[in-house]
């Protein structure tokens, strides 16, 4: 049977020093060595790469970042080291903790006719950024579209997320995620959360499909995983992933309640419940009477218009007229208040944490 070996060349002047440091700093096995009278090539393998080191070689040294578990044990704790032939190595940890950057809190307003451009993202998806600022670096907030339908050239992959939210406003999207049973059907009105890590892939969608998409942080990793096959054997609904369940919520068989401001009502999606707090996603609608000033004290405030319109009054700002596809945050503390509600309004609001108050204004 035949096999394929790739591998990167690196310059050297001088080999005899090259050997010993990244066979014994780098812990590398050296598979070849040539010219045996005058050795001007050595070929070495390790933590997944091949390695020639080649004497006289036109390419620069570059760069080698090594990736481990257990970064204070690798080449003496070293986090920064150059090889006798000039290569810069970089000793980095192999799953960093996730940093949740401090919000930096300010008042946004997207407004779909402003035409925030389309960007083509991952498996071809085209994305539309509801959040600019992405508030210092705690949100990203993204309208996705496809729109074609038809299997989407997705693979299974998994997200280092502190909280994923996929809420569907348009058309229908087949997703298989792990340890949950068969592909399930997500449309308009539905959502899923993603738990952190959880494996997934989207396998179908119709035409014009059209979600929300909510991240914490805005800058996360995403990973593919070759191995898993979905669905998988097991099917374990209360699994949880860093204190996290799935969610698969269906606007059909929601229940529509007083909402946290007078004038409206509001379907929960349980995620509140399902993360322990960290978040929380509401649809809201037109109630009954007016709705007054008020201010809040969660970290992040957003909320999307998926049909309808409503003002949106911030104190010491002119109303924003909102139409279906805007979005808006409010920081924590400003007095806003929403007005002029049509009676085909539905609003999304996400809050992060997911318990908090809200303080009306009396006068």
């Amino acid at each position: 049977m035949s096999e394929t070996i790739a591998e990167m060349r690196l310059p050297t002047d001088e080999l005899r020093r090259d050997i010993p440091f990244y066979s014994k700093v780098l812990g590398m096995r050296m598979d070849s060595i040539y010219p045996a009278d005058d050795p001007s090539v050595a070929v070495f393998s390790g933590h997944g790469l091949r390695l020639r080191i080649e004497k006289g070689a036109s390419e620069a040294p570059g760069t080698l970042r090594i990736l481990t578990d257990d970064p204070d044990a690798f080449a003496g704790g070293q986090r920064r080291l150059t090889a006798p032939n000039g290569t810069l190595i970089e000793i980095e940890d192999r799953h960093p903790p996730l940093v949740m950057p401090e919000t930096v809190h300010s008042f946004v307003v997207r407004r779909l006719k402003d035409q925030a451009p389309w960007v083509i993202g991952r498996a071809g998806m085209h994305y539309r950024d509801l959040v600019p600022s992405r508030l210092g670096g705690s949100i990203i907030a993204s309208h996705i579209r496809i729109p074609d339908g038809g299997p989407v050239p997705d693979m299974v992959h998994f997200h280092r997320v502190g909280f994923q939210l996929i809420f569907c406003i348009h058309g229908w999207v087949d997703v298989v995620y792990e340890d949950q049973g068969p592909k399930m059907r997500l449309t308009a009105g539905d959502c899923f959360i993603q738990p952190p890590e959880i494996r997934h892939r989207v396998l179908e969608a119709s035409d014009d499909l059209q979600v929300i998409e909510i991240g914490v942080p805005a800058d996360h990793v995403t990973e593919i995983d070759h191995d898993m096959l979905l669905p998988t054997d097991k099917l374990d609904p209360d699994r949880e992933w860093q204190g996290q369940r799935f969610v698969y919520n269906q606007g059909k068989t929601g229940k529509w309640q007083d909402f946290r401001l007078p004038g409206f009502i509001c379907r929960d999606t349980t995620i509140a419940e399902n993360t322990k707090g960290v978040a929380g996603v509401q649809v809201v609608r037109k109630g009954k009477g007016d709705s007054p000033f008020a201010s809040h004290d969660t970290d992040i405030l957003f909320a999307f218009v998926m049909a309808g319109q409503v003002t949106l009054h911030g104190e010491g700002r002119e109303p924003y007229s909102l139409d279906s596809g805007d979005a808006f945050a409010i920081p924590p503390g400003m007095k806003t208040r929403l007005s002029d509600a049509t009676d085909d309004l539905e609003l999304l609001e996400v809050s992060l944490p997911g318990t908090f108050t809200t303080t009306l204004e009396t006068t």
